[in-house]
């Protein structure tokens, strides 16, 4: 019971993050075009932005503890009964994928969207749409490793 809800928390975690990502850089950025040119279109992103990264730290919290409980339990099970565990192949891949997206999003979090908010903060527009130009990209290579391992979950 303890391991199918943390599962599920594991499971949730990856939609809020992955599935915030996609609806970040495929529908709220294009529909952003429709606002006034800089400092209405940057005040928005840095709202929904600093939202979204305090979700995304729980999101990532959450998805270290579960990740780490869920593969301690089994392996100890295995060694209880007798048996040598070793990580599957999907295990590797997704934790070591998972690792490299907390990465980034560390440095999107605490490097990038620190210079972004001082740039809107500082009213300097150019060095804001500089540092979301950065975000964006970012945040796309996530979304990619994000998908590449929701894929791996479910195929291997």
């Amino acid at each position: 019971m303890v391991y199918a809800l943390l599962k599920a928390l594991h499971v949730l975690a990856v939609v809020l993050w992955v599935g915030g990502m996609a609806f970040a850089h495929f529908f709220l950025r294009p529909a952003l075009a429709t606002l006034e040119p800089p400092p209405q279109r940057l005040r928005l992103m840095h709202a929904v932005l600093g939202r979204f990264f305090a979700a995304v730290l729980w999101a990532v919290g959450l998805l270290l503890a579960s990740g780490l409980w869920m593969i301690g339990r089994v392996a100890r099970q295995v060694v209880q009964g007798g048996g040598s565990f070793a990580w599957p192949l999907d295990w590797v891949l997704m934790t070591a994928l998972g690792l490299l997206m907390m990465a980034i999003f560390g440095h999107i979090r605490f490097v990038l969207y620190k210079r972004f908010s001082a740039a809107v903060n500082g009213q300097d527009w150019p060095a804001g749409a500089a540092a979301l130009a950065q975000i964006r990209r970012w945040v796309g290579v996530n979304l990619a490793l994000g998908v590449v391992v929701i894929a791996i979950a479910l195929l291997i």
